[in-house]
This record gives C-alpha cells, sequence and structure tokens, in this order.
C-alpha cells in the first residue's frame, strides 16, 4: 500500500489559537480607538494594552525563532509578523504621515500572522490570492483618500500668499524693469511717453501698484481664500476617488 505524498497538516497548539485571539483583541482595539468615540481614559487604556499585546507577540516570535536555532530564513518567511509588533498606538506613531494607512498595516500583519498559524500556513496567501483584485481597489483607494485628507490638512495650514510676497520683493528691481520694459513696447502706452513728467508718473504707478500687491498678499483674508480653493479643490478630488470606489 503506497503512501500519500501529502504532508500531514501541522497541528493546531493551543497557543496558535490563543495568538489568534490576542490578534483579533488587538485589532479591535485599535479600530475602536481610530474610529470610536474614546475617552482619554480609555486611549492610555488602549495604548497601554497594546504596549502589552507587542511585548507578547515579540516574546512568542523570539521564542519560536529561538526554536529554529535563529536562522535567517525563519525572518524571511515570517517578517510581516514584525510589523505586527509596532504599537500602532502610541502617540508617536501618530506624528507619522498616512498613520491611518500605517495602522491598518500593522492590523492586516497582526490578523494574518496568527490566522496562518491557527488555519493553516498558506491561509493568508490563499485569501489574499482569491480576491487580491478587491482588496488592491480597496487599498489604494484608501491611500488616495489618506493622502488627499493629509495634503488638505497641510495645504490648509500654509502661508502661500507671504511666499509669494517674498518673492516679489526678492525680484522687485527685475520686475519694475520688465514692466518700464512693457511699457514703452506697447502701441497705446508707449504714446503717453510724450507727456510732461510721464517717467515719474509711471514709476510711482509702478510703486503703488507693488505696495497694493503685498498689502492684498500680506492680509490674512487673502490667506484664508486661498486655503479655502484649495480645500474645494481637494474635497472634489476626494469624493470622485470614493465614487469611483463605490461605482460596480
Amino acid at each position: 500500500m503506497e503512501k500519500s505524498s501529502t504532508p500531514a497538516r501541522r497541528r493546531v497548539a493551543l497557543i496558535d489559537w490563543v495568538m489568534l485571539l490576542l490578534a483579533l483583541a488587538s485589532v479591535v482595539a485599535l479600530g475602536y480607538e481610530s474610529w470610536g468615540p474614546v475617552t482619554d481614559t480609555q486611549r492610555r487604556l488602549i495604548i497601554a494594552g497594546d504596549f502589552t499585546f507587542c511585548a507578547i507577540f515579540a516574546l512568542e516570535f523570539l521564542w519560536r525563532w529561538r526554536g529554529v536555532r535563529w536562522e535567517a530564513a525563519f525572518l524571511k518567511r515570517n517578517w510581516y509578523e514584525i510589523l505586527g509588533m509596532i504599537p500602532a498606538a502610541h502617540p508617536a506613531i501618530r506624528a507619522f504621515r498616512l498613520f491611518r494607512v500605517f495602522r491598518i498595516v500593522v492590523m492586516l500583519s497582526r490578523v494574518g500572522a496568527a490566522a496562518d498559524r491557527a488555519l493553516g500556513e498558506d491561509f493568508t496567501y490563499l485569501f489574499v490570492n482569491r480576491f487580491k483584485n478587491a482588496i488592491v481597489d480597496s487599498i489604494s483607494d484608501a491611500v488616495t483618500v489618506a493622502v488627499l485628507d493629509e495634503v488638505a490638512d497641510v495645504l490648509g495650514r500654509g502661508t502661500y500668499t507671504r511666499n509669494i510676497s517674498r518673492a516679489l520683493r526678492e525680484n522687485e528691481a527685475h520686475l519694475r524693469s520688465m514692466i518700464f520694459e512693457k511699457l514703452r513696447q506697447d502701441p497705446k502706452a508707449g504714446r503717453l511717453s510724450r507727456l510732461p513728467f510721464y517717467k515719474d508718473i509711471s514709476e510711482a504707478l509702478v510703486d503703488a501698484g507693488f505696495r497694493i500687491v503685498e498689502e492684498v498678499l500680506s492680509d490674512p483674508r487673502t490667506d484664508e481664500l486661498v486655503a479655502d480653493i484649495l480645500r474645494e479643490n481637494i474635497k472634489q478630488l476626494r469624493g470622485a476617488v470614493v465614487l469611483n470606489n463605490a461605482t460596480p
């Protein structure tokens, strides 16, 4: 009687189910902290709990690595588990751009690593391979929306009009000479050069124009206007991405 060439499935140990439950619990806590009505006390508890989860994941990972005598191949096979050990709830991590996307990656890494052990080493691979198109579309749209949100936040705090005003002051001499050159070359404005005190009048007008433009650019209301315009454009782009994701 021939023996089957298919290797026996590894028996799932109790620790594998425990790690899966811990991963799910940590993901639920992070999800609640990200999108739920969290108080300051609850947030502190979630941060402390996340540190505890990460410590358990790290110790268990080191224990398994020690079991294979610290082979480098173990890290290559299980590199994504290291992402799951990052304390994504810590305030220092929140300072990074695209924090929400990073947190989702950490959450998926925790669940994927634990699911592979409890449900089979190829579970996450087969699951992702089966639904990879839907997953890629969802993640790409989520990343785009997160990037647009971050861009809108940065643009809303920008001082672009003051940057333009500073650039005008630095290049005022060059701009003045260019304006006078264009006035001389203009067929209609060139006729005014025959008028008395033409040079003094044109210089006074150019000076007044520079002063008015600089005052307008320095006015906080102009900053608010530019920020509103940029914010509306970002909002339209964000809405288009969400609508594209919702369209079958």
